[in-house]
């Protein structure tokens, strides 16, 4: 159960990175990576619970600022959708009573975000860092502590973004580790995400 629910939030994630979807969907991550920061270009819907005049869906500018009806511009960049909730809820709390506001994240388009690959699942540090030239699965294992004593490594998953929608790669760890075999070794791209699932006994 863990391990289709961390499949489903990958490949969520990844959706997030495409162009704004004909439903409101918010993107999800993993637990044990970082919390998600909001970044210049991403596409946001803010939703103003029994206020549908309020609601509207934007994009964040250059300057990292959103502008709002009521409230004017309000700095978005580097925050957590859920902050800028609670700061677009207490500018509003000077027009309405007691606002509901919820921020969705509906396209991840920063750099900050593009620019990064995520290891998760079995494994001793689960991470999202840097994405840098020449990486392979192997170095990002190596980076994420090596797997845990759980891991499942002949179930790896890699998945990626392309023009035609979301990919899947199967990884053989132990093949790469135990065999020195480059076949799934593969070299990572932006915005790849590896997972290592558990071994269900």
């Amino acid at each position: 159960m863990k391990n289709k629910l961390i499949i489903m939030l990958a490949v969520t994630l990844l959706s997030a990175c495409a162009n704004k979807p004909e439903h409101v969907t918010p993107f999800e991550e993993d637990i044990s990576v970082a919390e998600y920061q909001i970044g210049n270009a991403d596409q946001l819907y803010i939703s103003v619970w029994q206020n549908p005049e309020l609601s509207l869906a934007v994009s964040v500018r250059p300057d990292g600022q959103i502008s709002m009806p009521l409230i004017g511009d309000i700095q978005a960049k580097d925050l957590a959708p859920e902050a800028l909730s609670k700061n677009i809820a207490k500018k509003l709390n000077k027009y309405i009573r007691s606002p509901n506001v919820t921020v969705i994240v509906t396209a991840a388009n920063s750099a900050i975000y593009t620019n990064r690959i995520r290891i998760t699942g079995a494994v001793n540090n689960p991470l999202s860092i840097p994405f840098y030239k020449d990486i392979t699965v192997l170095d990002l294992v190596l980076e994420a502590g090596g797997l845990t004593e759980f891991a499942n490594a002949d179930d790896a998953i890699l998945y990626r973004k392309t023009p035609s929608g979301i990919e899947s790669y199967p990884v053989y760890i132990h093949e790469i580790l135990d065999n020195g075999s480059l076949e799934t070794n593969y070299e990572l791209r932006p915005s790849d995400i590896l997972i290592i699932p558990e071994s269900v006994f």
